[in-house]
């Protein structure tokens, strides 16, 4: 933590609390999203599939593996409505 000013936790826990700005206290260079790390997945998808994400993608002017991504988000964010048995 070069150069960043040093408290103590509970030092800390009071100027957050208090609304205080507590950024000079912070090193951001290891900072990371717990669950949203990219991880590469290989699908094959029918032809039709393909098809029907190209057409979506061309409507909206973005690529293909947007509208992917998109739809996924979209359906993984849902509740399910039960676990499938495998």
């Amino acid at each position: 933590m070069k150069g960043r000013k040093r408290i103590s936790a509970e030092e800390l826990d009071k100027k957050f609390d208090d609304g205080e700005d507590i950024s000079e206290y912070l090193d951001y260079s290891k900072a990371r999203h717990p669950n949203l790390e990219p991880k590469r997945v290989n699908c094959d998808f029918p032809a039709w599939m393909v098809n029907r994400m190209d057409q979506e993608a061309k409507r909206l002017g973005v690529a293909r593996l947007a509208v992917l991504k998109a739809w996924v988000a979209e359906k993984a964010s849902t509740k399910p409505v039960a676990s499938p048995r495998y």
